[in-house]
Formats: structure tokens, C-alpha cells, sequence
């Protein structure tokens, strides 16, 4: 169908101040003119293909991200940061030097200091030091770089969250996948650029953490569910066979292409496209799915039970994603908010999470893929060497100021230590490691300077680290 456009604005026209004001208003949506990316003023979609394969700013060391984020904050002082000082002075109030213009989420009264009961070692030829909740992670510190000194400005859970995923604490803006899926494309046409994989409960800022904010839909991180269709309506509807939901795409394809002539909205490329990837899924969906195909001896090492959705089975599928060309895949896991308990609890989320991020690190490493492919561990902050609670059911509060993360893979230095904490671990005293930092870092490594990948919304160019973020060479290979 064919659109007459003569006398489509005649007619718009002719409906006086009401016609008028559709023209102004239209004229204030996003408009393909005004979306250009920083590489030479070039329209910043591919009308054909959004996703296809882009040439990055510079030649990259890695080419793809599996991004490992624990919801709630894993505790760095009993799992990767060692502080000797802190179990000689366990249970003593906190020096009022470093607590006393402290700000807590939650801790309320004088704060008393929280040794950690676990015991530490030094392994590999790094002499890397790690938690005995952790003895997987040991076997490969050679392989990974811990950074000690990461640092947060936001104590809440869903504005630290955004921060570290979209450069700033509200609402609204593009995640860092979102950014990767924009700036490289993705390698498989097949699936999505941008994968997303759950386990356990979720807290804190939701959907918000892989949203597109103001860049194309398509962009946007594609949930994969452990139940059901692993994708919202990947089955087609009972009575409209393959060649029946062609023929429907078809359709919509050529009215929205002709939209597209009209309006110019690149929100209507990336809603064809994402129609035809979702067609293009239903095929390649399921065999990807199919763990049991998977040798035996690979399952163990992941620590998979066939049938059985959890951590384990998602760093096993990142796996699978990355190698059929997956640009960024992330895996949330929930329920490391420990306030209460943390003794109780910490050792049951470590198990859940050691051999499989272990075993995701060194499958990378034998299939030749670790070394273009940037693995992050990460919570969205640390908790605190303070006590929250009764020393009965102890636990840690929330904590920005210092807390700990491990790397893995393209570009990134191998058995490596970075940044140091004071002795109690409160803050940091040695190479700090904003967030911005980190995120110019990736993007580095990814081929991009930071500064320069934008996208113009509103009248200005926005970017992943707003309007900071430097390299950390001490990091980088």
C-alpha cells in the first residue's frame, strides 16, 4: 500500500490550527535528522539493519561483555578483601575518626567494628588473597584482576544500580549494554544483541537496569526467562502457522516503511526490526536453549542439574550466547542484601555463585574466547566493616565508599591486585575506582572513547559516563 503524500499534507493542511499544531508537535518528536552518532555525522540507525556489525572508534581488545551483577551487594570484607585489623578489633566501637561524619543506610546508634570469621589465603602465582567462601575463584586468580578501591556516590540500592548500569541514578537512560549494542551491533542476526538472564530475587531499580532509555527499543536488553517460552510470545498464536505470520510481517514491514518516509522516527526501524528478530527466534531460540546437549563433563563443571533453572544454568547459557556471537550478556542474582544474618546466608549465596563464575572464566579461556570477552563480577556497592543489628544476627550495611570487584578477559591484566583499602577497610587509600571510571574503561576496551560515544536527545549529546570518567591503565594488559 501507498501512501499519497500530496494529498495526505493537503489534507493535514487543510484542518487549519489543529493541522498546524500536528506539524509543530511532530516536529518536536525525535527526528532522524537530529539523531546522529559521533562517527562523521552519520545517521545513528541503520534503516535496513540497526543491528548490524559496526566498526568501533579504534581497533578493540575485546569484541564482547558477560557482565555478573550481584543484586544487593556482595560483602567484599569476607570475600575479597582481607583486613586483619578488623578481626583484632571485632566488636569494638568504630574510632570516631572514621565514623563520625559516616553516613549509613541503616545503622542507627554508636557503630561498632565486624571482623570477618572466614578465613583468607593467597593463591596462584599471584599470591592473590581470597575467602574460603570462594575456593573456586581461587583456582583461577591468575586468570582475573581484583579491584579493591571501586567507589559509588549513591547508599541505595536502585540509584547505585543506575548508576553503575547507566551512568547516572535516575531513571531514563540507556544501560551500558545498550550503549555496546548501539556502538558494535551484534554478530548474530538471530538473536539479540543484548541478553539478560535472572536468578534468585530481584531488588532495587528492575527493568530499568537493561532498558534502551532515549536510544531505539531495539537496543534494549531482551529478558530470557528459565520458564515457560524463554521469550515473551516466541510461540506463535494457535491458528496462524509460519507462512501465515510471514505474510503478517510482511504487512506491518511495508506500512511501517512507509511511516518511516513520512515521519522519520527511528523508534519505527527499530519496531520493524525487532518484529523480524522475534521471527528469526523462533528457531534459533530453542536449540540454544538445549543444555542437554552439552557434554557431561561441561555440565559438572558448571555445576548444572538438567531441568533445574539457576545461576549455574545462566553462566552456562552466557556461555553458549557469547559463542554465537552475543554482544553483551548479563546475569543478575539476587538476595546479597544481607543486613541480618550475613553469617547465616553468606556461605549459601558464595556456593551458589563460586563454581559456576569460575568455570564461565575458564570454558572462555579453553574455547579461545576469553580473550576478546570482558567478564565483570560486581555488586552495585560493598557493605560497611560495621555491625547492623544485635552481634547475635549480625550483619553489614550498605557501603559506596570501598568495595570490591574481579575482571576477566579482553584487555584487562591477568593476577592482578588493584587499588587497597585502609586498614579496616572503610575507605579507599590506594588507586579509587569511580564507577565512570570503570564504564570509560570498558568502552575502551571495546574500541570507543568514551567521550565520543553520544547520542543526541533533547538538544544535547549524552554519553554512558555523563560527564566524567577516566581510563584505569593500571588495569588494562
Amino acid at each position: 500500500m501507498r501512501i499519497d503524500r500530496t494529498s495526505t499534507r493537503r489534507a493535514l493542511l487543510g484542518a487549519g490550527a489543529l493541522g498546524a499544531g500536528a506539524i509543530a508537535m511532530n516536529s518536536m518528536l525525535p527526528s532522524w535528522n537530529f539523531l546522529r552518532s559521533s562517527l562523521g555525522g552519520e545517521p545513528s540507525l541503520n534503516v535496513d539493519n540497526p543491528l548490524a556489525v559496526q566498526a568501533p572508534h579504534f581497533e578493540p581488545k575485546a569484541k564482547r561483555v558477560v557482565l555478573l551483577h550481584m543484586l544487593g551487594g556482595a560483602s567484599q570484607l569476607d570475600m575479597l578483601d582481607y583486613k586483619p585489623k578488623l578481626q583484632q578489633y571485632d566488636r569494638q566501637p568504630c574510632p570516631e575518626e572514621i565514623c563520625g561524619n559516616a553516613r549509613f543506610a541503616q545503622i542507627r546508634g554508636v557503630p561498632h567494628l565486624l571482623g570477618s570469621p572466614y578465613a583468607f589465603a593467597q593463591h596462584g602465582q599471584s599470591g592473590t588473597e581470597v575467602s574460603e567462601l570462594l575456593p573456586h575463584l581461587a583456582e583461577i586468580v591468575d586468570d582475573i584482576t581484583v579491584i579493591k578501591s571501586m567507589q559509588s556516590d549513591q547508599i541505595n540500592h536502585a540509584p547505585a544500580q543506575l548508576l553503575f548500569h547507566t551512568g547516572f541514578f535516575r531513571y531514563g537512560r540507556p544501560s551500558i549494554g545498550a550503549w555496546v549494542a548501539r556502538g558494535l551491533g551484534t554478530e548474530n542476526q538471530n538473536l539479540p544483541a543484548y541478553v539478560v538472564l535472572r536468578s534468585g530475587g530481584f531488588l532495587g531499580a528492575g527493568t530499568g537496569l537493561w532498558s534502551s532509555g532515549f536510544l531505539p527499543s531495539v537496543y534494549r536488553g531482551v529478558e530470557f526467562r528459565s520458564g515457560g517460552d524463554p521469550v515473551f510470545f516466541l510461540t506463535d498464536t494457535e491458528g496462524i502457522d509460519r507462512s501465515g505470520r510471514r505474510r503478517i510481517l510482511d504487512t506491518i514491514s511495508a506500512l511501517n516503511s512507509e511511516h518511516f518516509e513520512t515521519a522519520g522516527d527511528p523508534e519505527i526501524v527499530a519496531r520493524n526490526s525487532q518484529y523480524e528478530l522475534a521471527y528469526r527466534m523462533q528457531t534459533s531460540i530453542p536449540e540454544l536453549m538445549e543444555l542437554e546437549k552439552e557434554p557431561e563433563s561441561v555440565r559438572e563443571m558448571y555445576g548444572v542439574k538438567l531441568g533445574e533453572a539457576s545461576y549455574a544454568s545462566n553462566c552456562l547459557l552466557a556461555r553458549r550466547l557469547l559463542e554465537r556471537g552475543v554482544r553483551f550478556v548479563e546475569l543478575f542474582d539476587g538476595d546479597w542484601d544481607h543486613h541480618l544474618q550475613i553469617y547465616d546466608q553468606l556461605p549459601g549465596k558464595c556456593a551458589q555463585i563460586d563454581q559456576a563464575s569460575a568455570a564461565l572464566v575458564t570454558d572462555l579461556r579453553q574455547r579461545g574466547l576469553l580473550e576478546d570477552t570482558i567478564v565483570i563480577w560486581c555488586g552495585e556497592f560493598g557493605r560497611t566493616p560495621l555491625a547492623q543489628g544485635g552481634f547475635d544476627i549480625p550483619g553489614r550495611d550498605h557501603h559506596p565508599d570501598a568495595f570490591s570487584i574481579w575482571m576477566a578477559g579482553g584487555g584487562i591484566q591477568a593476577g592482578l591486585t588493584y587499588g587497597r583499602t585502609d586498614d579496616l577497610g572503610y575507605s579507599v587509600v590506594e588507586n579509587p575506582v569511580p564507577v565512570h571510571d570503570l564504564q570509560a574503561t570498558i568502552l575502551h576496551l571495546l574500541g570507543f572513547d568514551h567521550r565520543k560515544l553520544t547520542y543526541r536527545f533533547q538538544g544535547r549529546d549524552f554519553r554512558l559516563t555523563d560527564v566524567a570518567g577516566e581510563l584505569v591503565p593500571g588495569i588494562m594488559a
